[in-house]
């Protein structure tokens, strides 16, 4: 790859990363979505490369708050996470394999789905959800986390509707998205499923995610966070669009 792919690859990492600290998700969706719609670099590679951006950021912020810790609660989601990370990784590797334009239809209609799910303002509820809920829910994020690095989107909705405290739901999705992203590093390094490439795109990456996520911290942001969740969500969506229409017009 080019300097100018470096280059290009750098800026949409600036940019998601910018998104999620301002509004909470899409570091994944954003950067995937750009990728998967400019095939800057192979798929497989953006999606490790995140995983690593994932596992950091994640780990970085239960170091800080000293917040790891596994509630009875989110058990449920935990297990069938893993479960699902497992399936969503070996779908990864097969599709990719031999299906590739099948795996960019799969991640656009996935990044359109998840921009609505996220748009619709999320009422909380009057009881916690049932362990079967969190389950399922953990469920089809582990698939998403194991197949893109973006389990964040269906636990973002449903932790974020239970009758807790803000922090909470924060240290939750934390912990969940730190082990999860260790258990998916675990599944593709050993079994080489994790390339040179990838490595080089995640040591790019992580100066800048930090960077990015210091200077948004410490700036308000230039428009009202929910016209930016809006703005973001449409962008997702048009790119989520694009990516699955290009994909049929190469089957």
């Amino acid at each position: 790859m080019g300097f100018w792919t470096h280059a290009t690859f750098l800026a949409f990492v600036a940019g998601a990363v910018y998104a999620q600290a301002i509004t909470g998700f899409a570091l994944a969706l954003i950067l995937l979505g750009l990728v998967g719609a400019t095939d800057l670099v192979p798929l497989p590679d953006a999606v490790n490369a995140t995983t690593v951006m994932g596992f950091c950021t994640a780990w970085m912020y239960l170091y800080r708050n000293k917040a790891l810790r596994i509630e009875r609660t989110i058990v449920p989601t935990l297990l069938a996470s893993a479960v699902g990370t497992l399936i969503g990784a070996v779908l990864l590797v097969w599709l990719a394999g031999t299906a590739y334009q099948t795996l960019r239809f799969i991640l656009g209609m996935s990044i359109v789905a998840c921009a609505l799910s996220l748009w619709r303002a999320a009422k909380p509820l009057p009881s916690l959800s049932s362990p079967a809920v969190f389950a399922l829910t953990g469920g089809i994020s582990g698939l998403l986390a194991g197949m893109f690095s973006a389990s964040g989107p269906p636990l973002v909705y449903l932790l974020y509707r239970q009758p807790k405290p803000a922090l909470w739901v924060r240290q939750s999705l934390m912990v969940i998205f730190g082990l999860g992203t260790a258990l998916r590093l675990f599944i593709v390094v050993p079994t080489g499923k994790f390339s040179l490439n990838a490595l080089q795109l995640a040591l790019e990456a992580l100066p800048v995610v930090f960077t990015v996520t210091f200077f948004a911290a410490r700036r308000p942001p230039p428009l009202s966070p929910r016209f930016l969740k809006a703005l973001i969500c449409v962008l997702l969506i048009t790119t989520g669009l694009g990516m699955g229409i290009s994909a049929i017009s190469s089957f």
